[in-house]
């Protein structure tokens, strides 16, 4: 999807800009000007579609989504979990929240079920949060 979204940002650009400078004399630099911010508002909106990651490293976990980033301890995720229908996973944080990680998205089929599964395993190996106290 990354390697998607970029090229196509990439190619909406430079489409845009080569017509803002092909455009008619009768067209004025405002106008051109219009048109490559238009194709860098487009490459904007494929950046945010592109953005969203799931990143696991041994002290912490960094889930990136299309405007906030999150850094959490090991011990403050819980649990994983995707259920039938859901576009991406959600995180239980031990404060009793939770937490969309729309880096997996459920689109991809077996994929998503084998990077779920990899981020279970992590978890509990890991050591999961406690559960909030009741």
């Amino acid at each position: 999807m990354r390697l998607v979204a970029y090229g196509l940002a990439v190619i909406v650009v430079a489409t845009l800009v080569i017509l803002a400078a092909a455009l008619p004399a009768t067209w004025q630099l405002s106008d051109r000007l219009g048109l490559a911010a238009l194709g860098l508002a487009g490459a904007g909106a494929l950046h945010l579609l592109a953005r969203p990651r799931l990143v696991a490293a041994s002290g912490r976990v960094t889930v990136v989504n299309s405007i906030r980033t999150h850094v959490l301890e090991w011990a403050e995720i819980v649990d994983i979990r995707m259920p039938a229908g859901e576009p991406w996973p959600t995180i239980d944080l031990s404060d009793g929240t939770t937490l969309a990680v729309m880096g997996i998205q459920s689109n991809d089929g077996d994929l998503a079920t084998a990077q779920l599964a990899e981020f279970q395993r992590l978890l509990h190996a890991q050591g999961e949060g406690r559960e909030p106290a009741r």
